[in-house]
């Protein structure tokens, strides 16, 4: 995959915090009016159906005789165990004490970039890591352990698995795989078998396809699912996923900002202090470790010592 450039990496970084913070108040907003895996099938369905008419030009690159593992199990990693988690889970606990939990994973993600992609890991690191996930459990965390439900936290920790392994093992197949066609594919794939569950777990009559749903289905599946997912990797596969992760921790903040601009919540004292914490952990993820900087000290001073024509 071709490096992104800084001011690529800054506008798909910037895309991606937006539309998947929005995500969130705009989902919550959709389920008045539909059962939650019909809807989590719709939106994947239609986004990953527009990703495959995006890359249909380039159809040679597909090789799904080669390839076809890839697909697979990247979807059902990153979309039907990640979405499907989250739908069953969102019964059991309160949606931001389950976001929190769900957003362990760049933690996670860390963990096992240094294990199985060989991602540099040092104590700054290791600390903005727990401080973002910090953060993210001071914003989203409301109410007392009176909440707790053990199948709605291992729901959780289990949807948060998925999209660390399924981030890992797409970044890991990234340079076998053409990474449009692998998200197309994948959450194709994903929709079709969410839909599906839904069709037979839920009732297509019990969807009011008021025109507010059907824009909102339509933002979600483009913006959210399609071109989001697809940003999410070619960040992931053009730089260190650790890096990458340490960004979504922005991703409830903004929800959260949206919420209170659009749907008359207030801002809290906790809300600034994960603010605070989430861009301490920016900070020190995106840190050079001390070896990193010795030797980017040493190459100015070889750089300033070599003669000059």
């Amino acid at each position: 995959m071709q490096p992104l450039s800084r001011q690529q990496t800054i506008l798909y970084l910037a895309f991606l915090v937006l539309v998947w913070g929005a995500n969130w108040p705009l989902s919550k907003y959709a389920l008045d009016f539909t059962p939650p895996l019909l809807f989590a099938g719709l939106r994947t369905l239609i986004g990953g159906l527009l990703l495959v008419l995006v890359a249909l030009p380039h159809a040679k690159r597909i090789r799904w005789k080669e390839t076809w593992p890839i697909y697979l199990i990247s979807s059902v990693l990153n979309i039907m165990l990640y979405y499907g988690l989250q739908t069953v889970g969102l019964l059991y606990l309160p949606a931001g004490l389950f976001s929190a939990i769900v957003f362990l994973q760049p933690v996670l993600l860390g963990v096992l970039s240094w294990l199985w992609l060989g991602e540099k890991m040092f104590p700054l690191r290791v600390i903005g890591l727990l401080l973002g996930f910090a953060g993210v459990a001071v914003i989203s965390v409301s109410g007392g352990m009176g909440q707790f439900s053990l199948p709605g936290v291992l729901l959780a920790l289990g949807s948060a698995v998925c999209w660390a392994f399924g981030t890992v093992y797409m970044k890991k197949m990234s340079a076998k795989a053409d990474t449009t066609w692998v998200v197309a594919l994948q959450i194709t794939i994903g929709g079709i078998v969410l839909l599906l569950s839904g069709s037979v777990s839920e009732s297509w009559a019990a969807i009011d396809w008021q025109p507010s749903f059907i824009l909102d289905l339509l933002f979600i599946a483009i913006f959210v699912i399609g071109l989001g997912w697809l940003a999410y990797f070619k960040l992931v596969g053009s730089g260190e996923a650790a890096k990458v992760g340490s960004y979504t921790f922005l991703i409830p903040l903004v929800a959260l900002l949206i919420s209170v601009l659009f749907m008359n919540e207030s801002i809290s004292i906790k809300l600034l202090a994960g603010l605070v914490l989430i861009v301490g952990s920016i900070l020190l993820v995106n840190a050079k470790s001390k070896s990193q900087r010795a030797s980017g000290k040493a190459a100015a001073v070889r750089l300033k010592e070599r003669p000059h024509p």
